[in-house]
Parts: C-alpha cells; sequence; structure tokens
C-alpha cells in the first residue's frame, strides 16, 4: 500500500508537471520573420523576431532567426509589418454618436456597447484614455468585455460650475452627472445647497480623481458656442490650484482648449497637454495667414514640450451631415451594428443636424463653410507645429458630441488622414499614435515601444505605416497581453 501511495503521488506530480509545461507553452508565441517598426528605433526598422511569454515581451530579435524554443506557439509574420499597439489618449466611452446623454435604452444602444471595445481592436488601439468619466459603470462594464483594448482614465473631469460642459445638460442634473465640479462663489445661488464649497476646491476634486485611480486630470476653458456664447470659465488662480494640486498627485493635467484665448490660458497655467487643435483665432478669425501672435503661442507650446491633440476629425465629424457620401462608406459596418447605421440614414438619426442648421442653408455651402473657417485654421496650426516637431499626441475626441460622425475605432484611421493633410509625416503620427502618448500619460514602462519586458499589446500589418497610412487598415493580427485576435472576427457584421 505505501508503495502504491508513493507511485500515486509521483503520477500526479508528472500529471500535474505536464499541465504546466503545457500552460506555459500556450503562453509563449514567436512571432517570426516580420519587420519590427518601434518607434524608439525607426533608424533600426529591421527584420526579426520577437518572443511573447506570459502576456508579455521577454525577447526581441534582430536579423537574425529566432531560436527554436520548447512548445512556443510559431507565427510567421513572412512580408509584413509588427508594431506596438496604438494608443488613443482622448475618448469617452459613456457618449454613444448620433445621441445626448443619457441615451435611451434598448437593443441598438446594447449592441453598440458590446461592440464597442472589438471595434476599437479592429482598428489597431489596443489602449485607450477616457477623459471625463460621466458613467463608471459603462467603463467597468467594458473592461469586462472578453475582448477589450485596455482602458485608463481621469476621473471625473473638473469643469467650473455652470460652465462647459456642464450647461449642456439639464438644470435639474447637471451637478448628478459632473459632480466634480469646482465651486464658483459668484454663483453660489445657482448651485444647490447639497453642495458645499469646501468639497468643490481644487485640491478636493483633484483628491478624488486619484483616489478613483485616475492617471490625468480633465479642465475646461470654453466660452462656449452655437447658441450658448457666454459660459463663466475659470480664472488664473483656480487653474494654478489645480496645477498644484495635479503636481502633487503626480497626475497629468489636461485642458479642453479649443481657441487662441483658452489655449494661451492654458499655457499660461502650465498645463501638460492641449486637448483639440486652434479652430477658433477669436478677433484674429479673418486672417487668411496664421498671425504673428498664433505663432509665438505655438513657440511657447513647442518650447515647453506641452501635448497637442489636434482632434481635427471633429470638426469633420460636424461636416459628415452635409456630405451625402459619409454613411456610405464601407468601413461604417465595421465598427457599429446594422440597427444603428440604418437609424443613422434615418430622418430621426439625422436630427442634429438641425441644430448645426436651423434655415435652408445647402448642404454644400454648410460643408465648405467648415472647410473654409475653423477646419483651415486648425490646419494651419497643425502644419506650424508641425514644421517644429511639437509634441504631438494622437487623440481623437471619440464621439465627438452628438454627431454620428465620430465612430469608435474608425475615427482614428480618420483623424490619421487629417493629421496627414495638415503636415504631419508618417513618422510624427507613428510616434504620436505609440511612444509619444505612452511617456506623457506615464505608462510608457508598460507601452508604446517593441522592447523586452513590455505588455506584448501588438499589431500585425501587411503593409508599412511609414509608407503609406493605408497600413492602418490592412491589419491581419492584434495582440492583446499576448493574446492574438484575427481582425476579420473583430467586425461588427462577423457577428452572428
Amino acid at each position: 500500500m505505501k508503495i502504491f501511495a508513493i507511485l500515486f503521488t509521483s503520477l500526479l506530480a508528472i500529471v500535474g508537471l505536464a499541465a504546466s509545461a503545457s500552460s506555459q507553452a500556450a503562453d509563449r508565441t514567436w512571432i517570426t520573420d516580420v519587420t519590427i517598426i518601434s518607434p524608439e528605433k525607426l533608424d533600426h526598422v529591421e527584420q526579426g523576431s520577437v518572443l511573447i511569454e506570459n502576456g508579455r515581451i521577454a525577447r526581441v530579435e534582430r536579423k537574425k532567426k529566432a531560436d527554436k524554443t520548447a512548445g512556443a506557439t510559431v507565427v510567421s509574420g513572412k512580408g509584413q509589418f509588427l508594431i506596438p499597439g496604438l494608443i488613443d489618449s482622448h475618448v469617452h466611452l459613456a457618449s454613444v454618436p448620433g445621441m445626448t446623454f443619457p441615451q435611451p435604452e434598448g437593443k441598438m444602444i446594447k449592441e453598440y456597447f458590446k461592440q464597442l471595445p472589438r471595434s476599437y481592436l479592429y482598428y489597431g488601439y489596443t489602449t485607450l484614455v477616457d477623459l471625463a468619466v460621466i458613467d463608471r459603470q459603462v467603463l467597468e462594464d467594458f473592461k469586462q468585455a472578453p475582448l477589450h483594448p485596455d482602458l485608463y482614465d481621469c476621473g471625473e473631469s473638473l469643469p467650473l460650475a455652470n460652465g462647459y460642459p456642464m450647461s449642456f445638460a439639464p438644470v435639474e442634473t447637471r451637478f448628478k452627472i459632473f459632480p466634480n465640479f469646482i465651486y464658483d462663489p459668484g454663483q453660489a445661488s445657482s448651485i444647490p445647497a447639497e453642495y458645499r464649497p469646501e468639497d468643490h476646491t481644487p485640491d478636493a476634486d483633484v483628491e478624488r480623481v486619484k483616489r478613483s485611480g485616475g492617471i490625468c486630470v480633465k479642465a475646461y476653458f470654453e466660452r462656449g458656442f452655437g447658441r450658448d456664447r457666454h459660459l463663466p470659465v475659470m480664472g488664473p488662480d483656480v487653474l494654478a490650484g489645480i496645477r498644484k494640486a495635479a503636481t502633487s498627485a503626480d497626475l497629468v493635467l489636461m485642458m479642453h482648449a479649443n481657441s487662441f484665448e483658452a489655449q494661451k490660458f492654458a499655457v499660461e497655467g502650465g498645463v501638460d497637454v492641449i486637448a483639440h487643435g486652434m479652430w477658433n483665432w477669436g478677433d484674429l478669425d479673418k486672417e487668411t495667414e496664421l498671425p504673428v501672435g498664433v505663432k509665438t503661442l505655438l513657440d511657447q507650446i513647442v518650447e515647453k514640450k506641452i501635448g497637442y491633440q489636434p482632434t481635427i476629425q471633429v470638426m469633420e465629424g460636424l461636416r459628415a451631415y452635409f456630405d451625402p457620401e459619409y454613411l456610405s462608406m464601407k468601413a461604417i459596418p465595421k465598427v457599429i451594428p446594422g440597427e444603428m447605421l440604418e437609424w443613422f440614414n434615418s430622418p430621426e438619426g439625422k436630427w442634429f443636424k438641425k441644430e448645426l442648421v436651423d434655415d435652408d442653408t445647402p448642404d454644400a455651402v454648410m460643408f465648405q463653410g467648415i472647410d473654409r473657417g475653423p477646419l483651415r485654421r486648425v490646419r494651419q496650426v497643425v502644419a506650424y507645429l508641425a514644421s517644429k516637431d511639437a509634441d504631438f499626441l494622437f487623440g481623437t475626441d471619440t464621439p465627438s458630441g452628438p454627431t454620428y460622425g465620430n465612430l469608435p475605432g474608425l475615427n482614428g484611421y480618420l483623424e490619421m488622414q487629417q493629421l496627414q493633410k495638415a503636415g504631419l509625416s508618417l513618422e510624427q503620427i507613428f510616434r504620436a499614435a505609440t511612444i509619444s502618448n505612452a511617456r506623457k500619460f506615464k505608462l510608457d514602462s508598460q507601452l508604446g515601444t517593441i522592447e523586452p519586458g513590455k505588455v506584448a499589446n501588438l499589431v500585425l500589418l501587411k503593409r508599412s505605416p511609414l509608407e503609406g497610412l493605408d497600413a492602418y487598415d490592412s491589419i491581419t493580427t492584434v495582440w492583446v497581453h499576448g493574446k492574438p485576435i484575427s481582425r476579420d472576427s473583430l467586425a461588427a457584421n462577423s457577428v452572428k
């Protein structure tokens, strides 16, 4: 009996070792004979192999074939290109394109949120940063999806009381939707009594972001647009308080600023990232050449190495309502459910168009007006910054407002096209969506390059992103923490 017990124990040990070895083998992958394009080595783009072990990059072999590793899965990358997973550092996951917040419930909305993480992966985005949390449950559900990008956030944003974007929510609910607002003593009579001033100082608000696990702080300088152009904005003293608190908490300070006035305020206040391009020049809007004052400010942005998110596609998202070809794009059924596309094509689905133009102005006139106004200005600004090799960060502001012109994943591909049209080189775009984002958001110890020790978030493409933007639409496989995912399986119209 004793001998039997010993043999039985030994057998269990052998089975356990075999199972362990099998598990380890399943977690090891060699991507071989592939052209490795990593942003920190753009002067050394070479063929080689990458070993993934347990969700991380274990080895990177350049100019040599991979050593045979027992039990490892081998993926041939011959004739293809391997890049780090892309990072979109400006998304709003709780918002639904074409709808106001909160959205109505229903099958179409549920299907959209189910597809949402897959749509970002479809275009190679393996990491996202949500800039303003308005529904934490949406983010938690996103993280629980079977396949999803890594997700970081800025916690609940810090709008000035009754300022942008609080002003667009109904008075009776805006303080519940934006509970991390900055208290403004001058508006005490319009702030519900349940909110105490001492609970809504820069220190208190930033501390809440830190406790929630945020990696950044989002503030705003926006006087308004459309029918509401006189919103309250914070003063330099408030921004100084936020800057001090963010520094103490080791959080990245971002500011929504899309005008010359706002970006000047942001630069003087020492923000880390300016979210949005400068599509409004104020009194200088009618100037056709880039004004001297704007150039001076842009030089400061470059000198201070302030991260810059152009988000040009925001304006294109508005133009979508006046572009008869937009909803016919073959890519759209890949990223949203068919029922949603049908709704967008219906009169009800085009409700936001009436918010943009309430008269009989022809679509062509509206389309050209946006192009000759804010789009022209932002492109001029971006071209100047590109010539100075500014610290561009790739962010899309998806979805921007209630337009259906900013769809998840696809919007990133379209933003890249806008950046190239404005003057960024293919290398600048690639760095902005990888290493620059990773460094600015303090994620570079884990993400942004193909180096040993980094998380194995990788994208395999048929073409090189250093030769043309169409490469980003030639993805074959996406790895998230070492797990391979076929691109075709991520498309919305592939789900049965």
